[in-house]
């Protein structure tokens, strides 16, 4: 393809979801996204880790595809037998997931979408000849009869999704192709081989989350990259702020791997850092933050921006058009008792929900007695997710109907995300929440010279055994008051 996907047709595409997204949000989970996994399983034990959490929230999917693929890491052999034991230990504890929140897919169903990558590293792996049934099932997904976009997670290498390119490249029309691309969104773990590259460069339409570059030979990328935010505190990130043990070795094995059951115990020993993985699925969960169409809005796997980043060292090439990459958000940590600013801190900032959040469905798979296990709040406002007023215009934010289904007591924090939205909103001045830690909340709207947005989020959080934290997002748009 001679890049006939014009950047002018990728700005259009992105920037209407953009402008679409604050009204639609409410509304996005009202069907399950699709998912398709790429994972270079068994090279270190972060991918087991990141599956076994993955399959305790399969019920939010529709998940497709599980590929077992190579990466730097990995450059000639795949692992399904892996993914297979995994889900194997998931098959055994699905009825008891099943007590607590319906809709996980069978064991049967799960072990027939496993596939098998090409055995090469990245683009050697690419091209004629390197048809593999990873890539082959791929392209069977893509060309489903199904309209809602298919959410494409790289653990590793993504040489399975560029053979898969490839070929469609080579078989389809450039209008058929252009159809199957707008489906597609693309979270990558860094740049695991050369092909992550090469598929952008080649494809500018493609929605693509990525930290671009590579770590192996002293390129050093993992530091500088959104997702080690998750648990690279001492590793990789070498970041403070977050509470580390929540994501060490000693909490593991307490609240996941030790007498919590054969799915919990698939969760090995971390040896570099806890799941780096994970991030590519966290933004999927339907917790009430999270809008996967939006990047930038923020969700439990941080907070992207949509640019063409500088080219580094650490990457295999430039960048040629926008991408969702890093960005950062200023935090208070209460364990530090100051503010850090990081596009870690766009993950951790989240640290404790998400953790607690994956404790409480390792307990739910090792009981089949509901009241045995805490499960979420239930967040709801008393008014609608957008809401337009004037500068100046008194505004109630109220989330009073929400309810914990265990009856537990519940804990309440507006607060406005700051970097979100068009407006500025400072630290100090120019936004004043009152009554920030109940229910209901209020403020006055800023003054402002153009109509402009305020995000504001609404953490709920019980008071079960792990506490469990549910969220709601209120856009505000502002307007000046008519002269």
């Amino acid at each position: 393809m001679k890049k006939v996907y014009l950047i002018s047709i990728f700005y259009l595409l992105f920037f209407s979801t953009l402008c679409a997204g604050g009204r639609l949000y409410a509304q996005y989970f009202n069907e399950k996204p699709r998912v398709f996994v790429l994972t270079d399983i068994e090279n270190e034990p972060d991918d087991a880790q990141s599956l076994v959490r993955f399959l305790t929230y399969s019920n939010m999917w529709d998940v497709e595809g599980i590929v077992a693929t190579t990466s730097c890491w990995q450059r000639d052999k795949t692992a399904e037998w892996r993914i297979h034991e995994i889900v194997d230990a998931y098959g055994k504890v699905r009825q008891n997931l099943e007590v607590h929140e319906k809709g996980y897919p069978t064991h049967e169903y799960l072990n027939s979408i496993v596939k098998i990558g090409v055995p090469k590293f990245g683009m050697e792996g690419v091209g004629e000849g390197n048809d593999s049934e990873g890539s082959e099932w791929l392209i069977r997904v893509l060309e489903k009869d199904d309209k809602r976009p298919i959410y494409i997670q790289a653990w590793g290498g993504t040489n399975v999704l560029a053979q898969a390119l490839w070929k469609m490249q080579r078989t389809k029309t450039v209008s058929e192709l252009d159809q199957i691309i707008r489906k597609m969104r693309v979270y990558t773990i860094s740049d695991q081989d050369d092909s992550g590259p090469w598929i952008r460069n080649n494809f500018p339409n493609i929605f693509y989350v990525v930290s671009p570059g590579y770590e192996e030979n002293g390129g050093g990328q993992y530091h500088y990259a959104t997702w080690s935010g998750i648990s690279g505190d001492k590793f990789h990130g070498r970041f403070d702020g977050p509470d580390f043990t929540l994501v060490d070795n000693p909490w593991l094995d307490k609240n996941i791997r030790q007498n919590h059951g054969p799915l919990g115990a698939e969760h090995p020993h971390t040896e570099y850092l806890m799941e780096g993985d994970t991030p590519s699925f966290l933004g999927l969960i339907n917790n009430g933050l999270s809008n996967p169409e939006n990047p930038n809005y923020g969700s439990w796997g941080g907070r992207y921006e949509l640019y063409v980043p500088q080219y580094k060292k650490y990457m295999y090439e430039p960048e040629l058009r926008p991408i969702w990459t890093n960005t950062q958000d200023e935090v208070y940590s209460e364990h530090t008792q100051k503010m850090h600013t990081s596009h870690h801190a766009t993950i951790w900032r989240w640290r404790e929900a998400y953790q607690h959040d994956f404790a409480a469905r390792i307990d739910w798979s090792n009981t089949k007695i509901y009241e045995q296990a805490n499960h979420p709040p239930t967040v709801k406002l008393n008014h609608e997710n957008e809401i337009s007023v004037y500068e100046g215009e008194k505004i109630v934010l109220s989330g009073a109907n929400s309810t914990d289904p265990d009856g537990d007591e519940l804990s309440y924090q507006w607060f406005a995300y700051k970097e979100v939205g068009t407006l500025n909103v400072s630290r100090r001045g120019n936004i004043e929440l009152i009554n920030a830690d109940t229910h209901t909340a209020s403020l006055v709207a800023p003054n402002t010279d153009k109509v402009g947005t305020i995000h504001f989020i609404l953490q709920v959080t019980d008071n079960g055994m792990p506490s469990l934290t549910r969220y709601q997002r209120v856009i505000v748009n502002v307007t000046p008051k008519q002269p």
